[in-house]
């Protein structure tokens, strides 16, 4: 059985996007709601990997939209599991911005999903064994 710290380290969850017209406002950036769709996804990816379990989404908490993306980017998505408890974990993911054309890479939005693991009736198991 692999530790803790271990599960955490090899749950790392990367996804890269491209941000095309449909996923964008009338200001020619990300829509809000598809930026957390995205991050729900791969923080349930990531909150999978680690547990191996069913989990759900039970909240989400503090996000942070610190720059619009705009439309003809590409967007690099990263999870990582931020706390463990007894049947849930949080998972931070962090969505980072690049310029298709040059090196630029910054920060743009953060938020936390907190994800329990549940058994076939949907109650809440431990979430590791």
């Amino acid at each position: 059985m692999k530790s803790k710290e271990e599960l955490i380290k090899e749950s790392e969850t990367r996804i890269f996007k491209a941000i095309f017209p449909n996923t964008t406002n009338h200001y020619n950036t990300l829509f809000g709601g598809t930026a957390l769709h995205m991050m729900d996804e791969a923080s349930f990816i990531c909150a999978t990997r680690f547990s191996r379990k069913k989990v759900v989404t039970i909240s989400t908490d503090k996000i942070d939209f610190e720059k619009p993306i705009p439309e003809g980017t590409i967007v690099e998505l990263v999870a990582r599991i931020y706390k463990v408890g007894n049947t849930s974990c949080t998972v931070k993911v962090d969505i980072f911005m690049e310029n298709m054309y040059n090196y630029n890479r910054e920060l743009t939005v953060t938020g936390y999903f907190k994800f329990v693991a549940v058994n076939e009736q949907m109650k809440p198991i431990p979430i590791l064994n």
